[in-house]
């Protein structure tokens, strides 16, 4: 487990480590999710469509959408 120490003017490093398990290098985005007392960070996706494609698929029982496409 790597450990990170915020600097005076409020910047950290990521370790090399967690560098190369999301893919970054310098100069790329990362995103900050807080969610409570957790914090996630995550590279920021190049293209978002792409990045959540698919992301719906089974949240809705089978047939769902034509029943509801119909109704309109």
């Amino acid at each position: 487990m790597a450990r990170l120490t915020l600097s005076s003017k409020n910047q950290i490093v990521l370790p090399k480590e967690a560098r190369q398990a999301m893919g970054v290098r310098g100069g790329d985005q990362i995103l900050v999710v807080v969610k409570g007392s957790v914090t996630l960070l995550m590279p920021k996706p190049k293209k978002y469509a792409k990045a959540l494609s698919g992301s719906g698929k089974g949240l809705y029982p089978k047939r769902y959408l034509k029943t509801e496409r119909r109704s309109w």
